[in-house]
């Protein structure tokens, strides 16, 4: 989403802006072209807010003369004080990783195709059979079967960037000691949450053998 190259912000160079038959000579902000008519600004360098409001102002009116759609602000964390300045320019909240925060806006007026933020979350459980097909279970250190005394398959939350196979084999190994091959899948399950509260509660569960 954000993989594209930029220019520093010292490195943008002006332009003339036309309005109401008036031209402006206006600093941009530093930015690039994502590959579906919109446009990706990674800001790099601290901008005083006034400074930061006056160049966001001028890049979206030359962005929407040149016909781009949703735009992308990519903001340090260390640059946090800009929020309040993009958010009354229209912006919203897309995403937020540990070191920043995505802003987006959709300029045309038409309905906006922008991609909801990231909203599943993998799990694995795993079956894991020795060659006298006995099955592994394990006891729960903490969560919500702790000292109850149930049994049951190691589980887990699949990492970023891993495989399911790696993630079943990983956390078995986390969990047991034991050393396993992964084989095949044999089933999926969906369970659909809605917030109520702050809390997550399931409302649908499907299952894919």
């Amino acid at each position: 989403m954000v993989g594209s190259m930029t220019v520093s912000v010292n490195s943008t160079p002006p332009v003339d802006l036309y309005a109401n038959g008036t031209v402006h000579h206006a600093e941009l902000l530093p930015a690039s072209d994502d590959d579906h008519g919109g446009i990706i600004v990674d800001m790099k360098e601290p901008m005083d807010p006034d400074i930061f409001h006056a160049r966001l102002r001028a890049s979206l009116s030359l962005w929407g003369q040149q016909g781009k759609k949703g735009i992308w602000i990519k903001l340090p964390i260390a640059m946090v004080n800009l929020v309040e300045t993009a958010v009354k320019k229209g912006f919203q909240y897309h995403h937020a990783e540990p070191n920043y925060l995505m802003l987006v806006y959709w300029i045309p007026d038409t309905p906006s195709t922008i991609p909801a933020n990231a909203s599943h979350r993998v799990c694995v459980g795993a079956i894991v059979l020795n060659d006298k097909r006995e099955v592994l279970v394990v006891q729960e250190k903490s969560g919500i079967f702790q000292g109850k005394g149930v049994w049951k398959i190691p589980t887990g939350v699949v990492d970023e960037g891993e495989e399911i196979f790696m993630a079943a084999v990983r956390e078995v190994k986390e969990e047991t000691a034991i050393d396993t091959e992964f084989l095949e899948i044999l089933a999926f399950r969906c369970e659909v949450f809605v917030a109520a509260d702050g809390f997550l509660n399931v409302t649908q569960t499907i299952d894919y053998a």
